[in-house]
């Protein structure tokens, strides 16, 4: 391809998006990169001094803003600085980092943590440190992004299997026996965009049987799932079950990051053979502090966890009874289907208008047909924000003849 002819493709796609961003924000049917000021928790104050309730977030414990854990942040900067300076392998590995890790094993049982900058480069990380050509990543229809992406750059091959089918994956795994020298399942422990979690015993169970490794994101498990909030190993009464244990340190953690935990000779192994690592600077001191006393705030403090479940029940069963599909969710993530890209922003612009910051899920992050809205409960929603959200839901659905 010549250079003008390379460039006049990325000009056309640039093209294409403007044009239809364009009529989305003629319509009013804009929703991305709305700003808010100050902390994110159960309320939300948008940059034009409008307080909503906040029904979009990640942070599924409303640990944003928790004094204990800022007072770790700000300490960690006096004692550190604001960076870690370097990457780890080279200079930037403080004792922070290593306590830092060694915490984060011992909340999810493992013998050791590996760190990395953000969610999706831990994914990354993994599937190329551990499959290349001559492997075989097997993964759900609808696991993550980053899993894909991390498929397509290790080099292995790698099949789907339709969605917590393990009839569909056993199949995969006989058709592939004796084929490749390793082979990797993944799946997400909640899926971000149904609201659903896998099934864990079935999972384990037909991947080890037939010889596989598996491992689990945990990104929208940790805090949200278990009686403690220990995930989903913990939900399901399981232990080890998981031979690469993923999660996030931005969602119910408020920091950022994500890690690998496992055995030590596998992390150690990581930490010299992933390229996200060797290539990334470390964390900052403030985000390893914060992560570090959340996990203790998380265990400290279970009522945040037997709130949130309440809160995830209570919520769902409401938009039910009004006549809204929240489809098969039994998580903080309440999908509310609609089926129509139009018909979702205009339920987003009904919902925005009442109060309720949510966000229209649209192809291609879901297939055309099966838009939604994904709302996600916090710890500390209270029944008056319940009350506001139904009756904007209400209000908005009749408004539009979705119920």
């Amino acid at each position: 391809m010549h250079h003008a002819d390379f460039e006049d493709g990325i000009t056309e796609q640039v093209k294409e998006y403007t044009e239809r961003e364009a009529v989305m924000r003629a319509a009013d049917r804009y929703f991305y990169l709305q700003a808010v000021r100050g902390k994110v928790n159960h309320r939300v104050t948008m940059a034009d001094g409008r307080d909503m309730v906040m029904l979009a977030s990640y942070s599924y414990l409303g640990l944003m803003g928790h004094p204990r854990i800022e007072a770790a942040a700000k300490a960690a900067i006096d004692d550190y600085g604001t960076g870690a300076g370097g990457v780890r392998l080279l200079t930037g590995t403080t004792d922070l980092h290593e306590r830092m890790e060694a915490r984060i094993a011992r909340f999810v049982g493992r013998d050791d943590a590996c760190v990395y900058t953000s969610g999706y480069l831990t994914n990354l990380a993994i599937i190329t440190a551990l499959t290349g050509p001559g492997d075989l990543v097997i993964m759900d229809k609808l696991d993550h992004a980053s899993i894909v992406d991390g498929c397509m750059l290790s080099g292995a091959r790698w099949r789907t299997y339709r969605h917590n089918s393990m009839e569909h994956l056993e199949s995969v795994l006989k058709r592939a026996q004796g084929k490749y020298k390793t082979m990797l399942v993944i799946a997400d422990s909640v899926f971000s965009m149904d609201g659903d979690m896998v099934d864990l015993p079935a999972l384990a169970e037909v991947t080890h049987a037939y010889g596989a490794r598996l491992m689990i994101d945990e990104a929208h498990s940790i805090g949200a799932l278990g009686a403690t909030g220990h995930g989903i190993e913990e939900h399901f009464d399981m232990s080890d079950a998981i031979d690469l244990k993923m999660g996030t340190l931005s969602k119910a953690v408020p920091s950022v990051g994500g890690y690998l935990a496992g055995d030590h000779e596998l992390i150690n192994y990581m930490r010299h053979a992933s390229r996200p690592f060797i290539f990334s600077a470390g964390l900052a001191p403030a985000q390893c502090a914060s992560a570090m006393a959340a996990l203790d705030v998380i265990e400290e403090e279970p009522w945040r966890v037997e709130r949130l479940q309440k809160v995830q029940i209570d919520y769902a069963r409401g938009l039910m009874e009004l006549g809204f599909d929240t489809m098969e969710t039994d998580t903080a993530i309440v999908p509310v289907r609609v089926c129509d890209e139009a018909r979702t922003m205009d339920l987003t612009r009904g919902l925005f208008d009442r109060g309720i910051f949510v966000c229209p899920i649209v192809h291609p992050a879901v297939p055309r047909g099966t838009e939604r809205l994904r709302t996600c409960l916090m710890a500390t929603h209270t029944e008056e924000d319940l009350r506001q959200v139904f009756s904007a839901f209400e209000e908005s659905g009749k408004e539009l003849g979705l119920i």
